[in-house]
């Protein structure tokens, strides 16, 4: 599958970063092109100019805004940032239009914090112009606060709410990121974020290669294209990625079909199947899926139809009433690991959470404005009668 990526924000730029830097490492040891370009659109130029892996031009860092903001971003106001991107949504779109395989795309991925002010406020707008305009599906891959964020700014829980839902009634799927289940402790704040930024990408990288692949040896007998995905991806979404390194003895020896080593490998691939649904990309409920989606991927004689049944089973049993889609991807070795999809969640608790706690919030704000004019009100009536010298 061909991506078209595009981060908003400065936390959509940099994980817009790690999707060029993936499509680098696909095509550098695949041969392979997964992403066809990757854009960085913001309020901030100083966010712009922190970026390494985007190409430096205009058209691919894109600065919207600038009359208004002079540059320097829209304060975390979503409303701000949702009224530039209907001012300059063409001026994104045309240059997107500038790649050359612009048409060969098979989608296009959307990329923001739903904290901030420009991420959360451009991508719902964005999605449906490119709605609007292109006939292929529109994904929104939507980075949800920190806990410290949470429990520190409301505005930071404002924002998400309304992110979520404006982008869910647009976006053919949103797929939730909870950053705090990627945090490390013993990491400094800079390498967190770029660990975190790598962790949330990688999922994606097997899933997106299997269906370009071009040599016949790694082509899987039941290959995962672009049409399982499209036919997966929808409403709320969940992406996880678990790996089960292989014993040594198995590296140097050839598949004998011994029972003790078909158990081995059949248990080694339970263990990656309950890793990935283990490191979800959002805390939610296998059973609320009703679509799944999942790709082995190892050297080819480690994959067989026991450990895909077995796997398929083992899917069935957490994600009962989920259509179940699947695939193999002769690639890799020393290693077999396995990419999830769980889609079209009927209930996520967080986004329900980030919606009843916003609804009294948003209450809140309001009511402070009106406190606010009120004040200035009559601040002014007490000086009214006092002389200026202008």
């Amino acid at each position: 599958m061909k991506l078209v990526v595009a981060g908003f924000g400065q936390c959509g730029g940099r994980i817009a970063e790690e999707f060029a830097r993936l499509n680098k490492r696909a095509r550098r040891h695949r041969g392979i092109e997964i992403v066809i370009d990757a854009f960085a659109v913001n309020t901030d130029s100083a966010d712009l100019a922190g970026l390494r892996a985007i190409k430096t031009d205009y058209q691919h860092r894109i600065l919207i805004g600038a009359g208004s903001t002079h540059g320097h971003g829209v304060a975390k106001i979503s409303e701000a940032g949702a009224e530039i991107a209907k001012e300059d949504a063409d001026k994104v779109i045309d240059a997107m239009r500038t790649t050359k395989q612009f048409f060969e795309a098979d989608a296009f991925l959307l990329v923001a914090g739903t904290a901030g002010g420009t991420g959360s406020g451009v991508t719902p707008v964005m999605a449906q112009v490119l709605k609007q305009r292109f006939d292929k599906p529109v994904y929104a891959l939507a980075v949800l606060p920190f806990e410290h964020e949470e429990e520190t700014e409301e505005r930071a829980l404002y924002n998400t709410a309304v992110f979520l839902k404006s982008t869910y009634s647009v976006a053919d799927a949103v797929i939730l990121v909870d950053n705090q289940r990627y945090v490390r402790k013993d990491f400094s704040l800079k390498n967190n974020l770029d660990k975190i930024n790598a962790l949330i990408v990688e999922p994606f990288y097997n899933l997106l290669c299997a269906g370009e692949e071009k040599k016949v040896k790694h082509i899987g007998a039941r290959m995962l294209d672009t049409g399982d995905i499209v036919n997966t991806l929808a409403g709320w979404t969940a992406i996880g990625y678990g790996k089960a390194p292989l014993p040594f003895r198995t590296l140097l020896s050839r598949w004998t079909g011994n029972f003790m080593q078909k158990s081995a490998q059949t248990h080694l691939g339970v263990q990656a199947m309950d890793e990935a649904i283990s490191e979800l990309s959002i805390g939610c409920s296998s059973q609320d899926a009703c679509r799944a989606l999942y790709l082995v991927s190892a050297a080819a004689r480690m994959i067989n139809v026991d450990l895909v049944k077995e796997l398929g089973n083992h899917l069935k049993n957490l994600v009962p009433k989920a259509v179940i889609r699947n695939g193999d991807y002769p690639r890799g070795k020393g290693v077999l690991d396995i990419t999830l999809v769980l889609s079209e969640l009927s209930d996520v608790e967080k986004v329900r959470n980030y919606y009843s706690k916003s609804v009294d919030l948003a209450k809140e704000i309001s009511k402070r404005q009106k406190v606010k004019a009120s004040k200035v009100e009559l601040t002014e009536e007490a000086g009214k009668d006092i002389p200026t010298l202008l």
